[in-house]
């Protein structure tokens, strides 16, 4: 760069978690331990091609893990992995003083230890209805849809004085398509095909950590 060049701008990364910051889908993880993995599996995929309400389709997926211990969250915790790249894009986005959040449909309680892991503070995801030690089926409070991700991103842009101009939307599912077109740049990552059509860039191949090309 010369000495001409024109500061970075300020950002605001918000950043979708299954399948994106991680390289699973929590819910379907969840299923496999109550025996649902399969169908549950089905209407993750058909909720993410678009083909499905993302809040109706939640709720149906959540009602068959009524019943199963609370100790599952921690065990599906500690099977999910970073997606490549994740790591480095949180430390690039800290190092430059860029906040990054995260947008979920996803749950709190599975998410939550992940984002802190890396440093990350501010998380949007749905709670799980617990009682007695077992899940209920039922998601406690409104539920983060396609809707409510967008609202968190022009939301969180507000609060840091941020441009939307100036945002960053990553996901790679039909529920992230609000948040992808509200930003200033939205970036379809291992995306569906519906998802990658719309976003303003795509990776298709490799890492997270790609972003960082276009900022």
């Amino acid at each position: 760069m010369g000495e001409h060049s024109t500061p970075a701008r300020r950002r605001l990364i918000v950043m979708d978690v299954d399948s994106t910051f991680i390289t699973a889908e929590q819910i379907d993880l969840l299923a496999a331990r109550a025996g649902t993995g399969q169908r549950v599996a089905e209407i993750t995929e058909q909720a993410m091609a678009g083909e499905l309400d993302f809040a109706g389709s939640l709720i149906e997926r959540v009602s068959t893990l009524a019943g199963l211990p609370v100790s599952v969250l921690e065990e599906v915790r500690a099977e999910i992995s970073l997606s490549p790249g994740a790591a480095e894009l949180v430390e690039s986005a800290q190092a430059r003083g860029w906040p990054l959040v995260l947008v979920s449909g996803g749950f709190h309680e599975i998410v939550d230890p992940i984002a802190a892991g890396v440093g990350i503070t501010r998380v949007r995801a749905n709670r799980l209805g617990v009682s007695a030690g077992l899940l209920t089926g039922r998601v406690a409070g409104p539920i983060v849809d396609r809707a409510a991700k967008a609202t968190w991103l022009r939301t969180f842009a507000a609060e840091d004085g941020i441009d939307l101009a100036d945002t960053v939307a990553i996901g790679d599912g039909a529920n992230d398509l609000d948040m992808l077109a509200a930003a200033g740049l939205g970036i379809a990552f291992h995306a569906k095909p519906i998802v990658a059509a719309q976003a303003d860039r795509a990776i298709t191949d490799g890492g997270l950590d790609q972003v960082l090309q276009w900022l």
